[in-house]
């Protein structure tokens, strides 16, 4: 029988943690041939996610869990479980079922049957979502697929299913800055996307807020792309450029006319400007860098504090 991990990162997820794996294994029943391994991984979560984590496995030997010593992010969780899965396939879901289990047969199917290395998903609607994220989530992937080698489709989801060779393949990617959308892509292999309609959380709330998205999607394009440090070298001739062009015609203009040059406020102006450009290629080069220094400290990703295998015997 083949293995199957589902991979679950958890961040305060104690509500909908019982009704996913309710969830998960009743499609897991009418699969044959499979056998599911369900790794909840707690990122360091401030509710009862680790007892509830503790009570499933209990329950149901099949479910493992990994406890955080702290909150490393999504990201580290993902890593960590894909990391201690066993299968030979491997999921990432997330808990709140907002990636339907249903689509766990014709994944699998896809994968075994229809010669595909990955079966991954992506959202046909953004229904529940404001809108000014919505439009913002857009954009973000128009960007990063111009500008970098990544392929990401637009409303994508960690929500997939991988053969053991393309686990292992994104394993070897020891980044500490880890983006699994552009690692995914970056990777290859043959992959076929499954369309669904957006689906609401079961219970809980979202712990991604804007603010958090929008730190996220520039850590995925500093990760997979370097054009945004030429476009600061453009901007930055850019205004060399302009600033010459005013000199000459200011210079003619109190040559010919013998008209004075406006002072405070056109040196306002243009120092305003350039301070501005300055900053925003500081700030470029400055984000780069500093995730270049990141590398260098070699951190662990993530500490873990607990997993199933410390509870054996207690």
């Amino acid at each position: 029988m083949d293995l199957i991990s589902i991979v679950v990162p958890c961040y305060n997820e104690e509500e909908t943690m019982p009704l996913f794996y309710e969830a998960v294994m009743a499609e897991f029943a009418k699969m044959k041939g499979v056998e599911p391994e369900i790794i909840f991984v707690d990122d360091g979560s401030k509710d009862k996610t680790l007892e509830t984590a503790r009570n499933l496995h209990k329950k149901d030997k099949r479910v493992r869990y990994i406890s955080f010593s702290r909150n490393f992010g999504k990201e580290a969780g993902m890593l960590a479980g894909l990391k201690a899965a066993k299968g030979d396939y491997i999921a990432v879901m997330d808990a709140d079922l907002q990636d339907p289990p249903s689509l766990l047969p014709e994944m699998y199917e896809a994968v075994t049957k229809g010669g595909y290395d990955c079966a991954a998903t992506r959202r046909t609607t953004r229904k529940g979502e404001p809108p000014i994220r919505s439009f913002f989530a857009r954009m973000f992937y128009r960007i990063i697929n111009k500008i970098s080698d990544a392929d990401i489709v637009d409303g994508a989801r960690d929500f997939r299913l991988m053969s053991r060779k393309m686990t292992d393949a994104v394993l070897s990617i020891g980044e500490y800055n880890r983006f699994s959308k552009g690692i995914f892509g970056w990777v290859g292999f043959k992959t076929k996307w499954l369309e669904y309609v957006n689906v609401e959380r079961v219970a809980g709330e979202t712990k991604w807020s804007f603010w958090k998205l929008f730190k996220y999607s520039l850590e995925g394009i500093v990760a997979f792309s370097t054009t945004p440090l030429y476009i600061s070298s453009a901007m930055g001739f850019f205004v060399c450029f302009a600033a010459f062009i005013m000199a000459c015609f200011y210079a003619i203009k109190a040559l010919v006319f013998g008209d004075p040059t406006a002072g405070f406020p056109t040196m306002v102006c243009i120092m305003l400007f350039l301070g501005g450009i300055q900053l925003i290629g500081i700030g470029v080069v400055g984000i780069y860098l500093s995730k270049t220094y990141l590398e260098t400290k070699k951190r662990p990703i993530y500490i873990i504090q607990e997993t199933e295998e410390d509870k054996k015997g207690n």
